[in-house]
């Protein structure tokens, strides 16, 4: 957002908030899918590199070639503010390597990638690693000979400097189209954690590290699950840290070299339990273990040197993280071994014992009733009487209702008086009895429950199946079944 609170000075208190509204529209982009998501990338992305090359390109012909400037121009002395030490050297070091963070997106975003996938990231790998160096070397070159000085209030930017001392005469309209290009490619490099994420958080989820609500694929055949909590995750960061891009990057970059550390050692292990059959293990070996001694000495730095700043999240972070995982691992565990209920598993040994809690004698507790006789005839009604005069109400319309029906038809009342006016409390307890007297027997308890028209008609009843179903969902080897009644909206 500095690129365009540089083109735009007014907008500099409002960095915060612009910053969030273009994680929203990221992720709204990334919502829709990975081919709509790199078609929409893809043209900022060009614009931007077109542009970059042309500044280089004009900036070093009207340097060298018109201007005769030194390479490095007349900076103003500062004096050394500690000596050079190999603990500096390493600093500025890490520092140079955070410009770094970002080409894990495509080691992790392979499977991504059109067939043969590791061919394809490698030529990827190999034009960014080409690009980046390119514009790297030659925004330094052009900082260094228009004696560019970082603002102390980080507006206008290095970069923005440099462009309006370029772009001038015919190209001046170059100037505002430049910075909105860079403005969209690093708004847009947040993108390769939303590539990279949602990918990683799916595999972590099928391997019962993370909630498998991670793993499931959007209409988009998207991960929405994962794109959706790093948005959340983001904005959070961006509100806390005020958009300060310095430490946002340091915390970035602890966690990214880490990872690079960690997968650097991975395939030094990997390598050497393939010394028996890899000619070429040895040099692999090599490389990989120089790259995850490199990327450690790197995290090492920047996490002690900017551990106040905001680094110590990460580095406290990552092994909360690791017992997170741990844990949800060992749930899922757990589940899978215990997973069990008391409901046999052939059909032939299943014996029902119907339970069905009843109002009154209505037409929507005959209904339920009538379902459960469907399956079996060991159905028993309760109905939990709070005066005495429910009771004797309840009882005469039953027998009423009972002596026009056949003897075979005929079901067993129970009537629980609950004077403290409970109706959960007793009808569980009753739920409970019947179900150590007849361990043997498959216990279900169906719930008539009224299903009204409008939403706000639910403010309207107690919710009294709702609460049932809640608690007889933590009591095993119970089925609980529900009987709708729906009502019809009314007639206007």
């Amino acid at each position: 957002m500095q690129q365009l609170a540089s083109l735009f000075t007014s907008l500099a208190p409002y960095v915060v908030e612009i910053d969030v509204a273009l994680v929203v529209v990221i992720t709204v982009v990334n919502l829709r899918g990975v081919r709509e998501t790199g078609s929409v990338f893809a043209i900022p992305t060009y614009v931007f590199i077109a542009s970059a090359f042309l500044l280089i390109t004009i900036g070093c012909f009207k340097a060298f070639l018109l201007d005769h400037q030194p390479v490095i121009g007349h900076f103003q002395y500062v004096a050394a503010s500690q000596p050079l030490t190999i603990f500096l050297i390493l600093k500025a070091f890490a520092a140079g390597c955070s410009a770094m963070t970002g080409v894990e997106a495509i080691s992790n975003g392979v499977p991504i990638f059109k067939k043969p996938e590791p061919r394809n990231a490698a030529i990827t790998l190999t034009w960014m690693a080409a690009i980046l160096g390119t514009l790297f070397l030659g925004i330094t070159l052009l900082a260094m000979t228009y004696h560019v000085e970082p603002s102390a209030a980080g507006n206008p930017t290095v970069v923005a400097q440099i462009a309006r001392d370029v772009f001038t005469g015919p190209l001046v309209f170059m100037y505002p189209v430049f910075l909105i290009a860079a403005l969209f490619i690093l708004a847009l490099a947040a993108n390769t954690s939303y590539s990279g994420f949602p990918l990683l958080a799916s595999m972590l989820a099928r391997d019962d590290f993370l909630p498998h609500q991670f793993a499931f694929r959007g209409d988009r055949l998207a991960y929405s699950i994962g794109i959706i909590f790093l948005a959340i995750l983001a904005s959070i960061l961006l509100v806390v840290f005020k958009g300060d891009t310095a430490h946002l990057i340091d915390l970035y970059a602890v966690g990214v070299f880490m990872s690079f550390t960690l997968s650097q050692s991975g395939m030094v292990r990997h390598w050497w339990r393939l010394r028996r059959f890899d000619r070429g293990w040895l040099r692999r070996l090599v490389i990989n273990g120089s790259g995850a001694i490199t990327t450690f000495i790197v995290a090492l730095v920047i996490a002690s040197t900017k551990f106040l700043e905001g680094a110590w999240i990460v580095v406290v972070l990552i092994p909360l993280l690791v017992l997170m995982f741990l844990g949800i691992s060992h749930h899922y565990k757990h589940v899978e071994a215990e997973r069990t209920t008391g409901v046999p598993i052939h059909p032939k040994d299943i014996r029902h014992r119907m339970i069905v809690p009843i109002a009154g004698v209505d037409r929507v507790s005959i209904q339920s009733l009538a379902y459960a006789r469907s399956i079996t005839r060991h159905v028993i009604a309760v109905h939990v009487a709070i005066t005495a005069e429910d009771v004797e109400s309840v009882r005469a319309d039953w027998q009423r209702w009972q002596g026009q029906l056949a003897e075979e038809e005929e079901t067993h009342l129970v009537i629980i008086e609950s004077p403290y006016r409970s109706l959960s409390r007793p009808l569980l307890a009753y739920i409970d009895t019947v179900h150590e007297l007849y361990p043997e027997e498959t216990l279900t308890v169906i719930l008539p429950e009224f299903v009204v028209a409008h939403w706000w008609e639910h403010l309207l009843h107690n919710q009294t199946a709702l609460r049932l179903k809640a608690a007889l969902l933590f009591r095993p080897g119970i089925v609980v079944t529900n009987m709708p009644q729906h009502l019809p909206a009314r007639r206007k």
